[in-house]
């Protein structure tokens, strides 16, 4: 579609008053015919913008508020110069430095341009539609139109506790080998080799057939086992759907599962994930390979709340039709009190029959603020009452929780992917599940 430009705007209007104060002999419309006979030729020697090769090139993963860039090359295939603008289809979320690049081809030549993305928003993109302007030789219109490039874009969510988890990670080896860390001692459940007793040793440990053969006292020592499952129950219903610290629910127990796969995997037990709200949403296969993270990554990253019920029977249902052996179930939830006593609560008892069980869910820290702060009016006195009843009210759920045999994490953001690890970790030190 060709286009004037404002250089054919301002040589129309010379024109035009050349026409109105120029000799008659020249005609009042010779001047106007001949700079919009200039614009048509010049309009037809301009190359057609879908014959100019572009590409574009996108990263295909990156981490939510991560850096990525986005670059486009056009090339030449004409004998002259060409001024080339572009003009991208990429979602405000995705936070490119810009969506517009104006470009110089040398004859035959080739260009670049390039923009740096900072997403703000998980999930995939798909920008498709690519605006293509090319100048005309001598500047007196374009000509546009748009392409279609396809891309694909994932922005997977952002491991704000990669840090803690590999600390974690140190910790639990410290535990394979038997020695004291900074959350206890460990003794696993697999047999690993005999040695002489030394003070300390838990006389449990004493192998006694191997002591009358020795003549002096010989203890059995263990490893914690390895290759158990842990499955992430990861709740996407309703009760997720609000912010804590301006990141939603989600987001945390997203960051929460990735601590613990991080984990687990490196100790070579197999992870693996059911996603549901209404139902289930996402499954992935426990693994323990290196390829595991980059999965369970790829399955949350385009999760959102549903505002719905969580339908934790269905979900409770599906662990026990995959997971026959003894496992490790992490449900990542709220704590609310209405939503646990009325789903919740009644969906475990089938669970724990057959599995170790920890139920975990954020806290929001401004509760404990208002509760802390001496009121100073009457709105002050009723926020800090009804942070004392939701406080309280989760205190509650976590009782009873406990009363089942359940372990409970209630942490603030900046502890709850981090106690989830050690959650883990506690059970596996303390003999497995």
């Amino acid at each position: 579609m060709p286009v004037p430009t404002w250089r054919a705007a301002g040589l129309l209007a010379v024109a035009a008053l050349v026409s109105g104060v120029g000799p008659a002999v020249l005609g009042v419309w010779l001047p106007l015919t001949v700079v919009a006979i200039a614009v048509v030729v010049d309009t037809v020697r301009t190359p057609a913008p879908w014959h100019i090769p572009v590409a574009r090139h996108l990263p295909r993963v990156l981490a939510l508020d991560g850096e990525g860039e986005v670059s486009w090359a056009v090339t030449n295939p004409t004998d002259r110069a060409l001024e080339v603008a572009i003009a991208d289809e990429l979602a405000p979320s995705l936070g490119a430095s810009r969506r517009r690049a104006a470009l110089s081809l040398p004859p035959h030549g080739r260009s670049t341009a390039a923009a740096t993305l900072r997403p703000r928003r998980r999930g995939t993109f798909r920008p498709t539609v690519l605006t293509v302007r090319v100048r005309s030789p001598l500047g007196l219109a374009t000509r546009q139109s748009e392409r279609d490039l396809p891309g694909v874009l994932e922005v997977h969510p952002r491991f704000r506790s990669r840090a803690e988890a590999e600390l974690r990670i140190r910790r639990g080896r410290i535990l394979e080998q038997g020695l004291r860390s900074a959350r206890g001692r460990g003794t696993g459940t697999e047999f690993e080799a005999l040695r002489e007793y030394v003070q300390g040793d838990a006389f449990r440990h004493v192998d006694w057939a191997a002591t009358a053969r020795a003549g002096h006292p010989i203890v059995r020592t263990y490893r914690l086992e390895r290759d158990q499952s842990v499955i992430v129950l990861l709740d996407c219903g309703r009760v997720v759907a609000g912010s804590v610290d301006e990141v939603p629910r989600l987001d945390h127990g997203m960051d929460a599962t990735l601590a613990l796969a991080t984990v687990a995997t490196a100790l070579g037990d197999r992870v693996g994930l059911i996603a549901y709200g209404g139902g289930v949403r996402r499954i992935l296969t426990p693994r323990r390979d290196r390829g595991q993270l980059r999965r369970l990554s790829r399955e949350l990253h385009a999760l959102e709340p549903e505002l719905a019920a969580s339908d934790h029977h269905g979900a409770v249902r599906e662990v026990l039709l995959r997971t026959r052996r003894r496992a490790l179930i992490v449900l990542i939830t709220d704590l609310a009190p209405g939503a646990a006593d009325d789903a919740l609560l009644p969906a475990l008892p089938p669970l724990l029959r057959h599995h170790r069980v920890v139920v975990a869910g954020v806290r929001d820290p401004e509760l404990t603020v208002r509760m802390s702060t001496a009121p100073t009016g009457v709105l002050d006195a009723y926020a800090a009452a009804g942070a004392a009843t939701v406080v309280g009210g989760r205190e509650q759920v976590a009782g009873r929780l406990r009363s089942l045999g359940i372990e409970v994490v209630d942490q603030p953001p900046r502890r709850f992917a981090a106690s989830v690890a050690d959650a883990y970790l506690d059970t596996k030190a303390g003999g497995g599940w």
